[in-house]
């Protein structure tokens, strides 16, 4: 794990308004409550560039939302190891097909299976909703693994922002019967992924998000509030459920059976506090191994930041899915 360590901040100074690339149009001034936030979904990316591909395929039954599409390298009969892709957009908002997935679907010139889950999000259904369905995706893509051309033993999850909570959730929870419903199908089947790419997600503890943002002074501390992405998800003020906050958490979960993991973060996060991935990879660390985590953090890099997204850092992610799945 890298020995960086949270940086000493200014209390109450925002930094200046991030430099938004695709996908992240400019929010509202910066000070203002949702500095930062983009004012609406992203938008959709072209599917027609790729060839072989199955778009909106059920994995469940129980909401038109619970759909996969599959994208498969150009050349190659497989069997291929798979990303899993998990959208993010604070719970409520996103989409499989948005520009999110572009960097994920680079994976497709390594020759891995692209598969962007899409899931109820949480004005459909609160909390743990989500999980199980990524879950009964992954057993989807289990139990099909033959149709399509993937290798079952080979599948990661990458995800950012909210996708990067439930990727993460998904790496650390495989086998928690609380947190998987399987009458949504296949049950046969193993939920668990081989290793996880975590882009700054929420990870430790929704409760300690605000005291976090404070300490840092890169944001507004909003996350206890009625309206929080986070108390949405949960149908509750997150201060008034501390049992399912804890229940919402990867950290909750982390053993020694942890998957390998690479978090990155920016250090000006100014939602998602840093301190969320730093305190979440000393616990893999101190369970499973300083060789089951790589934590970086980026200096000068906000929320969604391009810098996460261009051609340097899409290649490292894959380097490093290529260390634990090609081995």
């Amino acid at each position: 794990m890298s020995d960086l360590s949270l940086p000493s901040f200014e209390p109450g100074r925002l930094p200046e308004r991030p430099p938004f690339g695709t996908g992240h149009p400019p929010g509202p001034p910066p000070n203002g409550p949702d500095f930062g936030r983009p004012p609406g979904p992203p938008p959709m990316m072209d599917t027609s560039v790729y060839e072989r591909k199955w778009l909106d395929v059920p994995y469940a039954l129980q909401s038109p939302n619970q759909r996969v599409d599959i994208y498969l390298p150009d050349e190659g009969k497989g069997p291929f190891p798979v990303i899993a892709v998990i959208h993010g957009g604070a719970f409520m908002m996103g989409d499989k097909r948005d520009v999110q997935q572009l960097p994920m679907l680079e994976g497709l010139k390594r020759g891995y299976a692209v598969v962007c889950i899409e899931y109820r999000l949480s004005g459909e259904a609160i909390f743990p909703a989500q999980i199980y369905d990524c879950k009964a995706a992954i057993r989807f893509l289990r139990a099909n693994a033959q149709k399509y051309g993937f290798d079952p033993k080979r599948i990661a999850a990458w995800g950012g922002s909210a996708g990067g909570h439930l990727s993460s959730l998904v790496g650390t929870s495989a086998g928690v019967k609380d947190l998987e419903d399987l009458s949504m199908g296949f049950p046969a089947e193993d939920c668990s992924v081989q290793a996880v790419v975590d882009w700054y997600g929420p990870t430790e503890d929704f409760l300690k998000m605000d005291e976090e943002l404070q300490a840092s002074g890169c944001g507004v501390p909003d996350h206890s509030a009625p309206e929080s992405p986070e108390s949405l998800l949960l149908g509750s003020l997150i201060t008034d459920v501390p049992e399912l906050v804890r229940r919402a958490s990867p950290m909750t979960y982390v053993s020694a059976h942890t998957p390998p993991f690479l978090i990155q973060h920016g250090l000006l996060d100014q939602l998602v506090p840093v301190q969320q991935s730093i305190h979440f990879a000393e616990a893999i660390e101190k369970a499973a191994g300083k060789d089951r985590v790589t934590l970086e953090l980026f200096p000068g890099v906000y929320h969604a930041d391009p810098a996460f997204e261009t051609p340097q850092n899409t290649s490292r992610v894959l380097d490093f899915l290529d260390s634990v799945l090609k081995k």
